[in-house]
């Protein structure tokens, strides 16, 4: 029987992508396909158009912006699809995206979460006359920072292998409800006090601690329009910049184990100290952050205790993932890796 798929979006004054979007999604050649879209309070007329996909969605109105990581998480609770997309508004996918993903999703029982290759597009979702490469992938570096693989690359032949990656782009990843339910924090999935952006990273993290694998399926492509790229802070809302730099480290703080800071604290460290001499000296409207990570650091001292003691992996296998250039794992080479096993006590970390 074929898996059921939940198609999962969250909109805020998404009007200028959601109809291509939602377009994309109904053309989908996979079945049985479920769509829920959480709508954040638009004002910008995206009812309208959420209005004209009756029947073919099921719409949940907040009467606020509860934020991204919230809205994601109402709209997997009241999904039922043994896979569920998390689907951004401003990206469309190509018809055979979910079926290729779900296929490749069958390969490995421990495959969490499935990502295709998705191709930067143009402020409207229109491809671009030189495809540019937006995401096959997310990897992180030894200064602890993450990256997508191939970024403003060419999508001239690279990155078409199908290989494991440390984790996928909120943008378009595909997750597996058992694993949804391994690594959400009570009944979240992704970390309500992230509020929006790194919050992919987060859930990334999180499974690879618990052992859970992800893949990269290039056949399956996309479009997306990215507004939050490196090198870019100052043509973002001083707002999201404030919550990129929170949750930078939030994450470390609930994910970073012992070993993997004695192995990589110098970039770490020097990195740290740029973000927060950068908040002081340029940035000044990001300085909230600090204010906001001491309110929630219970939270995610708490979200750590449960994660370290369930973790599933050695510090020497997750090691191998921090990597100055884009790192994978080739499928035919992951019977060798050393992913310890459930209830395997882990002696090097924590």
């Amino acid at each position: 029987m074929t898996p059921s798929v939940s198609v999962t979006i969250v909109s805020h004054n998404s009007r200028r992508y959601l109809e291509r979007c939602l377009r994309s999604v109904c053309e989908q050649t996979h079945r049985p396909l479920d769509v829920i879209v959480v709508d954040n309070a638009s004002t910008d007329g995206s009812c309208d158009i959420l209005a004209r996909f009756e029947g073919r969605i099921r719409l949940i109105r907040n009467d606020r912006n509860a934020g991204f990581a919230a809205a994601q998480n109402q709209a997997i609770r009241s999904s039922g699809g043994e896979w569920v997309l998390a689907l951004n508004p401003d990206a469309a996918l190509l018809p055979g995206f979910v079926s290729q993903l779900v296929d490749g999703g069958q390969i490995d029982g421990k495959v969490g979460t499935v990502c295709g290759r998705l191709l930067s597009s143009g402020r409207n979702l229109e491809p671009l006359d030189n495809p540019l490469i937006d995401s096959a992938g997310i990897y992180f570096t030894p200064a602890m920072r993450h990256f997508d693989r191939g970024w403003h690359e060419p999508d001239d032949g690279r990155f078409r292998e199908m290989e494991y990656v440390f984790g996928a782009s909120g943008a378009a990843a595909l997750y597996r409800r058992e694993m949804i339910a391994d690594v959400s924090e009570g009944d979240n999935f992704f970390d309500p006090d992230f509020f929006t952006y790194r919050e992919d990273a987060d859930v990334a993290w999180r499974a690879q601690l618990l052992g859970w694998r992800c893949l990269y399926v290039p056949d399956a492509v996309g479009y997306h329009v990215r507004t939050v790229g490196p090198g870019n802070r100052r043509a973002v809302p001083g707002v999201v910049n404030m919550h990129s730099v929170k949750n930078r480290f939030l994450m470390r703080i609930k994910n970073t184990t012992g070993g993997i800071y004695r192995r990589f604290w110098l970039p770490a460290t020097v990195r740290d100290l740029l973000v927060v001499g950068g908040c002081l000296l340029w940035e000044q409207r990001s300085l909230p952050a600090f204010w906001r990570i001491a309110k929630c650091l219970p939270r995610a001292l708490e979200h750590r205790r449960l994660i370290m003691t369930r973790r599933r992996v050695t510090d020497e296998s997750l090691a191998r993932w921090f990597c100055a250039e884009p790192s994978a794992q080739p499928v035919t080479e992951v019977a060798a890796h050393t992913y310890a096993g459930a209830g395997q006590a882990v002696r090097n970390g924590g």
